[in-house]
């Protein structure tokens, strides 16, 4: 079975982390700082905060945004829980808008609409590695002062009008995750060029204590001395993940690059087939912006079909691909229809796109035969359904 995604660990990556291991620091040492320096200056931002994984990084940058109780904050139906689940961590409402069709982003017209008085940020999602329509939505917030919290989870190394993702908005925050561009195990980033959230954002991820002499409120203390200032979290990278993650961002260029190679094979082999939409940006994504390619999602032509996508799907399955669907919408989730009243119905771009996705793998570890293989087995399983 050959999987939607994958890691890619060398000896290299082994070394830096045994190094750790034989080291007197394991966590709480200077390969945290390290890496948080080295994770800035690729993005280009000023400032970088490690914590022990995505979904933290969105609670984190919630808190540094200021998002409380009944505040709202729009995000995107297509998205993985967590770019809603933050914004309920911290008390506040997720207001979900439409995508737009082609670029399966956020639209922001939709953005627009959703706008009131109680909404304190936008939390738009580089999906599939596409930049989101960064300029619109930076714009919308600064004219009504809000907060751009991008979730690029699937960005890390996309580019926008020249400037890498990380270094535009507010607010960005990465993940680590084995499937990811580059990984820590478990792990994620906030990156920032605003001093008081990078303030905010440590003081956070360390259960809301700081040490800082320059923030103590008791300066007459000893060397022991520390105040809890708010109600933080245990958010800590260790320094043995922090290691392996400034190991792997030195062949980041190297990852995207190869996954930009599969992309376009794919998209060369599919273009034709006209039971299957292919990304619409995959050649030349847009004028502006390059995709970082964490996903490669097909959608299918259902009424070219004889089946539907479920049987397309454990079909795939069957012949060796180990296929998924990024995402089901937030609002069709039980949780959120039960407590914010989505419904089915809502957000009818996001529904259409959800019920023909498909991802197929995409990770820089695949070598050309299982590429080849991907793109025979999916010919192959339309052809047998093709009406």
């Amino acid at each position: 079975m050959i999987p939607y995604g994958h890691q890619w660990i060398d000896e290299e990556d082994i070394k830096a982390v045994t190094d750790v291991l034989k080291s007197d620091w394991i966590t709480q040492g200077k390969k945290v700082d390290e890496f948080e320096y080295e994770f800035a200056n690729y993005v280009g931002a000023k400032y970088a905060v490690a914590v022990n994984s995505g979904t933290a990084a969105l609670h984190s940058a919630c808190f540094a945004a200021g998002i409380t109780y009944l505040d709202e904050a729009i995000t995107t139906p297509i998205t993985f829980v967590a770019s809603a689940n933050c914004i309920v961590y911290q008390g506040g409402i997720p207001i979900l808008a439409d995508i737009d069709k082609d670029t399966l982003n956020i639209d922001p017209e939709k953005i627009r609409e959703k706008i009131t008085k109680k909404t304190k940020a936008i939390i738009p999602v580089d999906f599939t590695g596409r930049p989101a329509d960064l300029e619109a939505i930076n714009k919308m917030a600064k004219e009504n002062g809000l907060v751009v919290i991008e979730d690029a989870s699937h960005a890390l190394g996309a580019t926008y009008k020249g400037n890498k993702i990380g270094s535009i908005s507010d607010m960005t925050i990465f993940s680590f995750h084995p499937v990811k561009h580059i990984t820590t195990g478990e792990g994620g980033m906030i990156t920032t060029n605003n001093r008081e959230y990078y303030e905010k954002l440590k003081l956070f991820r360390t259960h809301g204590i700081t040490k800082d002499k320059n923030l103590l409120t008791k300066t007459t203390e000893g060397s022991w001395y520390y105040e809890m200032q708010e109600l933080g979290y245990n958010y800590r990278l260790t320094d043995i993940q922090c290691a392996l993650g400034i190991s792997q961002l030195k062949k980041i260029d190297k990852f995207i690059s190869l996954r930009w190679r599969i992309a376009h094979r794919y998209s060369r082999a599919f273009e034709d087939i006209k039971e299957i939409t292919i990304p619409k940006y995959t050649y030349d994504s847009t004028p502006f912006s390059s995709s970082a390619w964490h996903i490669y999602v097909i959608q299918l032509n259902l009424e070219k079909l004889k089946v539907d996508r479920k049987v397309i799907f454990e079909e795939l399955k069957k012949e060796g691909l180990g296929v998924q669907v990024h995402y089901i919408p937030v609002h069709l989730q039980p949780h959120y229809q039960k407590h914010f009243f989505y419904k089915y119905g809502d957000f009818p771009v996001a529904e259409q796109y959800y019920e023909r996705a498909i991802t197929l793998p995409i990770f820089p570890k695949m070598t050309d035969r299982e590429v080849e293989f991907v793109i025979q087995k999916v010919k192959k399983v339309i052809e047998k359904f093709r009406r």
